[in-house]
């Protein structure tokens, strides 16, 4: 499936049962080409500031990421994962963010770290999408070892298939 343009713009929003509000680039596919993590431009089409940077959209892995935050992950995951590394992980994601805001830039910034959290743990799907890709979050790492074997097996064809760095 060719993921570029207009193909991933409807693909998305078919996931996201809503049309982005911004530029984005499909970066992970799971292995029928469907996509997984969306990487979001810095700012949205209307200049507004996203400080979410990557967007897990695959439903499977979104729905069980989902039940784990439902069932009190984030809480856990902030008491199990050393807040220093934490907080190293946000300025990464700040930083790689940041660096993707157009040359000479002056209007508002995102703010915050993963999912535009400055402290902590907001949002475990924000975490594991950027693990998906390669991020080095120790949330991330934390939600993968406690996902189901199903979903973990579809993540690791996803990682084999990965569509765009």
């Amino acid at each position: 499936m060719d993921l570029t343009g207009e193909r991933a713009r409807t693909a998305v929003a078919e996931l996201l049962g809503r049309e982005p509000q911004g530029a984005f680039d499909v970066v992970l596919v799971d292995r029928e080409g469907t996509p997984v993590v969306i990487r979001n431009a810095p700012l949205l089409d209307d200049g507004t500031p996203m400080p979410t940077r990557f967007w897990l959209v695959g439903p499977q892995m979104r729905a069980a990421v989902g039940r784990l935050e439902a069932d009190g992950g984030v809480r856990r995951a902030e008491a199990d994962v050393d807040p220093e590394e934490l907080a190293a992980a946000h300025l990464r994601y700040a930083a790689e963010r940041d660096a993707a805001l157009p040359t000479g830039h002056t209007g508002p910034r995102p703010a915050g770290g993963v999912g535009g959290t400055r402290r902590g743990v907001k949002c475990l799907h924000a975490h594991y999408a950027w693990h998906l890709v390669g991020g080095d979050d120790p949330v991330g790492r934390w939600v993968a070892d406690r996902l189901p074997a199903p979903v973990e097996a579809e993540r690791a064809a996803a990682a084999r298939g990965r569509a765009r760095p």
